[in-house]
């Protein structure tokens, strides 16, 4: 089993997930625990599957799901969920609303 499994709904981002993936990649490779991240593409029309394609390419921790339409950010977060193999499940929006740099903090008060 994973230490932290961070779930991530995209949706129309081609332009975002490279910075995303990214930043994803640094943040949870600096936790000093095993992780996952499931990025779960919930029916894109723009290019964002190819570019969440190059980014599982690139970073083997990821784990893509790709919808053949768009259903919804709670399908998507369910779908995640139901992949996910993490003790704690972290979500995340893809447009970096959220930092991922946060995901330490919030594992350090879940410690807590």
């Amino acid at each position: 089993m994973t230490d932290v499994s961070i779930v991530v709904p995209v949706y129309n981002e081609v332009e975002t997930v490279p910075l995303l993936g990214e930043r994803l990649h640094q943040a949870a490779s600096q936790l000093g625990r095993s992780y996952e991240v499931l990025l779960i593409d919930d029916g894109s029309r723009d290019g964002t599957w190819e570019e969440l394609v190059k980014a599982a390419r690139k970073y083997p921790h990821f784990r893509i799901i790709r919808f053949r339409r768009n259903f919804g950010q709670t399908a998507a977060m369910s779908a995640g969920f139901k992949e996910s193999t993490g003790n704690v499940i972290v979500t995340l929006d893809a447009d970096l609303q959220n930092d991922p740099a946060d995901i330490a903090t919030v594992l350090a008060r879940i410690d807590k």
